[in-house]
């Protein structure tokens, strides 16, 4: 076998010493361009594959001969580029299945040739050691897709590739060849995880389970002392920073494996992330290079928040749900290893640098400082409030006051954090704004904290001891108060009720699992929600002030002013991005952007049900969009409905003992958004009318069936909200 090998090898090359250099570059530039045109090229199979392999090596003797002394350099890069570049484009279209059948029968007899005649892959993995990091990064790249594409023909994995990989995680320092097995495996383990091929997935992970884990203990050893020395040591080249950051792309492509393969399948290269995150922690403090340590930060969110891979994954499912029997006490790790490290002053030690741009660094007008990185800001901000949040869930009541005390303690830290590095966070005297300040467009990240946030306090109102009305001032004092994180984010939404039905509906957020815990506990507690609506209001009083700190936060974050009084504080909300205008400013406007014709929802009639386009499309959707959904974060919002339209829609449920719509909306002329301005009363207002139309809105789309889950116990739960609400409104503002 080895002899017929060698032999086909010897008379493929004897075939192409007769092109000269000019010639090979025409053969494979022919390749390629019929390639894109969908037709073979002209030359054999087998003489193509003889250049490409020629390519691959280098040019042999005779051709440098050949070639000017000055120029065979050049040529040979650029025929090596070429080559390997073109082995890429055929395996990729191959595995796309787009080419013509005689098309594919001559690249899949071209690849015969060169992978089992020529031993292509083994030329291909030696390319990776070399100093050219284009060549390497190329070859990684073809080797990558030959590799998959070999995977599902024949379900077995390329020996030399492995090998070569193997070798290079216990042994290789950071260099080329290390970077470029990293980010081959890397790269396949993508695929696979797109294309959600679980057997194949879990084989290739067991290859490189051990190999993994001693790469890991390599560059993230646990000790301190050791982990600083490995820095110096790994300082010394200068290839460390790229093959570090490739170690942590792969690291999260391991964690996300673990949902994918679910309970069946538990390796500890999955779990590398959570074990080594205390050592992750340390690189975010004592990395020399700021990339590194955000890189590391963000690897750690995700984990923490279990989003590894929504980046990359755009959109494909990732997860099945199924958690492996290890998965608890790793996030118990995880989690623990960011408590001890914050105790320890881990916060003292993170770097946040100025924001960049494109150009460079932005100063902030009107101020003599720069705009911090708030990428940094809020990633800690998160990881810290996750931690909190799963350690007080998992630790029960095995927590008590300590864990009270604990988390306390820590949000006392995260609150000196972010008033050390953000000018707007300094000025906050009503801590309950941070979390609208900080995450400004961000809606994920701003309810996966507010989620947290009221675990937070949940956990503190259960164990301190304290009566309702000093838990409450409590959470506020410690930026927690779960009421006024919900009117803030009423508020820096205007108090629509569609825009909280497209967080409903849309699967970008946490936002039901908060929504529906937030009001199991506003159920129990109308008189906390009535004071914190005496606490924030919505005077326009400060609209120019809020344009000033709404430009000082470069239009991408959450714009607050508050008064004076230590006792109060009147925040008021500007949300939207550089450019947008106002909700004030839109008074009167109708361009609203939405996912559903809501108002229009009773109308439709069977015709329109059967158009060519969704039914719950509204036709300014339709031509803007094509159906396609708009992120929150996009869209301009508008102001909410009258007080007036929605007290004709009241149900006898809403409505006091006489009858009556409760007096909190004054009249049926009042708007929501010009309530009078009686201390938090039109505040209290606002929000109970917002809930109302969303439990309307619901109510209609559940009876014409278009809301994508049955939304029975939501709407029971609202009903119940809104008669405690109203009646502890009532009873509070006639004190």
């Amino acid at each position: 076998m080895i002899q017929g090998r060698v032999s086909s090898m010897e008379l493929t090359a004897s075939r192409t010493e007769r092109f000269t250099v000019r010639e090979r570059f025409d053969c494979l530039t022919d390749a390629f361009r019929c390639l894109q045109a969908g037709s073979c090229p002209t030359q054999s199979a087998a003489d193509v594959a003889g250049v490409i392999i020629s390519g691959v090596c280098g040019l042999p003797g005779r051709d440098r001969d050949r070639a000017a002394a000055g120029s065979w350099h050049d040529s040979s890069l650029e025929l090596t580029y070429i080559s390997v570049t073109l082995v890429e484009k055929i395996t990729s279209s191959l595995s796309s299945q787009s080419l013509a059948p005689a098309v594919a029968l001559y690249c899949v007899e071209l690849l015969r040739v060169l992978f089992k005649d020529m031993d292509l892959m083994s030329q291909l993995v030696h390319q990776f050691q070399v100093e050219d990091q284009i060549i390497s990064h190329l070859a990684a790249k073809s080797v990558s897709t030959c590799v998959l594409y070999h995977l599902h023909q024949t379900g077995t994995v390329s020996p030399a590739w492995e090998q070569k990989c193997l070798q290079a995680f216990h042994g290789s320092p950071p260099g080329t060849e290390l970077d470029a097995c990293l980010w081959s495996l890397t790269e396949v383990l993508k695929r696979l995880l797109k294309g959600a091929h679980r057997e194949v997935l879990s084989k290739l992970l067991a290859a490189f389970d051990s190999s993994l884990s001693a790469l890991c203990s390599k560059f993230l050893p646990e000790e301190r002392k050791e982990a600083m020395q490995r820095w110096i040591d790994f300082t010394s080249s200068r290839h460390w920073r790229t093959t570090f950051c490739l170690l942590l792309d792969l690291l999260e492509v391991l964690t996300a494996s673990s949902g994918i393969c679910g309970a069946d399948v538990c390796l500890q290269s999955q779990r590398l992330t959570h074990i080594h995150s205390s050592a992750l922690l340390i690189t975010v403090s004592c990395s020399s290079e700021y990339f590194v340590k955000k890189r590391a930060l963000l690897l750690l969110k995700r984990a923490v928040l279990q989003k590894a891979g929504e980046e990359w994954a755009l959109g494909e499912t990732l997860f099945t749900g199924l958690k492996h029997e290890h998965f608890n006490s790793d996030m118990s790790t995880l989690t623990r290893s960011v408590l001890t490290a914050v105790a320890a002053g881990w916060l003292q030690t993170v770097q946040v640098d100025s924001a960049s741009f494109f150009g460079g660094t932005r100063h902030i007008r009107g101020d003599g400082g720069q705009k911090p990185d708030c990428v940094m800001l809020r990633a800690v901000s998160l990881l810290l409030l996750k931690s909190m949040e799963l350690h007080v869930q998992t630790a029960g009541g095995a927590a008590g006051v300590d864990g009270a005390a604990e988390v306390h303690g820590c949000l006392r830290s995260l609150w000196g954090f972010l008033k050390r590095h953000s000018v707007q966070l300094m000025e906050v005297t009503h801590l309950c704004c941070w979390v609208s300040l900080l995450f400004g467009e961000q809606d994920d990240d701003m309810m996966e904290a507010a989620k947290a946030s009221l675990s937070i306090f949940l956990h503190h109102r259960r164990f301190s001891g304290l009566d309702d009305f000093a838990v409450l001032e409590a959470a506020c004092a410690s930026g927690c108060n779960p009421h006024c994180h919900f009117l803030l984010l009423l508020q820096s939404i205007s108090f629509d009720h569609s825009i909280l039905l497209d967080f409903l509906i849309s699967t970008e957020t946490c936002f039901l699992e908060y929504f529906v815990r937030y009001l199991k506990y506003l159920r129990a507690d109308g008189q906390g929600f009535a004071a914190a609506c005496g606490r924030i209001s919505t005077s326009d009083r400060h609209l120019s002030l809020q344009k000033a700190l709404a430009a000082s936060c470069g239009g991408g974050m959450f714009a607050l002013t508050y008064k004076t009084e230590p006792d109060q504080a009147d925040v008021s909300s500007c949300v939207q991005p550089a450019g947008v205008v106002s909700p004030v400013e839109m008074s009167g406007l109708n361009t609203g952007l939405r996912l559903v014709d809501y108002a229009d929802s009773d109308e439709s009639d069977p015709e329109n049900m059967d158009s060519q386009d969704e039914p719950w499309m509204s036709g300014c959707d339709r031509g803007r969009f094509s159906g396609a959904p708009v992120p929150i974060r996009q869209r301009q919002y508008e102001s909410s409905r009258s007080a007036g339209l929605l007290s004709q829609h009241y149900s006898t449920a809403d409505r006091g003992a006489d009858g009556s719509v409760l007096q909190v909306f004054h009249s049926e002329q009042t708007s929501c958004s010009n309530m009078a301005p009686v201390a938090g009363q039109d505040t209290s207002a606002r929000a109970v009318c917002c809930l109302s139309e969303l439990r309307e809105v619901v109510t209609r789309l559940q009876t014409k069936k278009l809301f994508p889950y049955n939304p029975s116990s939501l709407l029971q739960l609202l009903t119940q909200v809104l008669n405690c609400s109203q009646q502890s409104l009532l009873s509070h503002f006639n004190k």
